[in-house]
């Protein structure tokens, strides 16, 4: 396994600690487990996306609060998105899947901010409002103190969690954020296929409301998968997206066991030869075989920090015919064993 894994910006995880801090709770033992420092994240421009993914998982526990360093203006309790995903599994469409999810924001207890659907001209827009119990006043004031990387992985958890529910991928138009470009926004804003605005009257995004007649293909099977590594491992699919390596690992996360889509599979998804695939993943400097490898690895840790999955289950949820192959790889991985791994999160 190579030591050349995906990353996002520092400034992330940066955010996410201070967001901690502000909230009353240590982070020098958080920083400690993933065998790093607040020195070595402010010197170095990018952060694993693997520890990005266990310091994210650390936190929504510690701090009971699912949504953590997302925009929602309140303290979501874990096991709200759960319901969530269970009473829109069943809906026709995407269109009916959001304006379903909106109605739950509005009777879950932690949501005060929701997505508004409208349609106008072939153009469908999803825009972060306040819950009927939440004030206009007391929106606008969550909004000001809000940080703008806290919005923006509200919008993004929206965006990925849509084109799961309809299993492609959604091509944005323009993201409108209320606040003026951070410096951390630019080079962003730069790469990224959809059009960022700023200074906006509403963050949300639009994007071709032919969308919205998508079908749901989830069901309950993939519910189940999907629920044990979410809702944070949705912010990390996005942030490397607008690269081939960030589309790659998008569509492998999907599925990590045994029958994780071959390199051939992917190139026709990407509309590529499994020949320019390869060729430009290297000029990424990585390869297909190691996007696997991450991929299941950063799997493992989620699936490490669900109690009711044995070393076994891990093993064969991530394709391995015996755990004893599990074992070996994650120490390679890690330098630890699963059990050793998973007394360090005291499960």
């Amino acid at each position: 396994m190579s030591n050349e894994i995906a990353t996002v910006p520092s400034e992330y995880a940066l955010t996410l600690l201070q967001t901690v801090e502000d909230s009353g709770t240590d982070t020098s033992a958080l920083l400690e487990e993933l065998g790093t420092c607040r020195k070595e994240l402010e010197e170095s421009p990018q952060f694993s996306a693997v520890k990005y993914g266990q310091l994210y998982q650390r936190v929504m526990f510690l701090t009971q609060d699912e949504c953590f360093g997302m925009f929602t203006a309140g303290k979501v309790r874990l096991g709200s998105f759960r319901l969530m995903c269970l009473t829109i599994i069943q809906c026709k469409n995407l269109r009916q899947a959001i304006l379903r999810a909106g109605e739950f924001c509005e009777v879950c207890r932690g949501f005060n901010v929701r997505s508004v659907l409208t349609e106008e001209n072939g153009v469908a827009r999803g825009r972060m409002a306040p819950v009927e119990a939440f004030s206009q006043d007391d929106f606008e004031s969550a909004l000001r103190s809000a940080n703008p990387n806290q919005i923006r992985n509200q919008l993004a958890i929206w965006h990925r969690f849509h084109c799961w529910l309809i299993g492609r991928e959604i091509e944005l138009n323009t993201l409108y954020f209320t606040f003026p470009c951070p410096d951390e926004f630019k080079q962003m804003a730069e790469v990224y296929p959809a059009e960022f605005k700023f200074e906006q009257d509403f963050n949300g995004v639009e994007f071709p409301s032919e969308y919205l007649d998508y079908p749901i293909v989830q069901n309950q099977e993939t519910l189940s998968d999907f629920l044990r590594s979410a809702p944070y491992h949705l912010v990390i699919s996005d942030i490397t997206h607008s690269s081939l390596k960030g589309k790659v690992r998008s569509i492998l996360t999907k599925d990590v066991s045994v029958s994780m889509p071959s390199a051939e599979e992917v190139a026709s998804r990407l509309n590529l030869s499994v020949t320019t695939l390869r060729r430009r993943l290297q000029g990424e400097d990585t390869s297909f075989q190691r996007l696997k490898d991450e991929c299941r690895m950063e799997a493992a840790f989620h699936y490490l920090g669900c109690p009711d999955l044995s070393n076994t289950d891990i093993a064969e949820r991530l394709g391995f015919d015996e755990t004893s192959a599990f074992f070996r790889a994650f120490k390679k991985w890690t330098g630890v064993t699963p059990g050793e791994y998973r007394k360090r999160l005291g499960r």
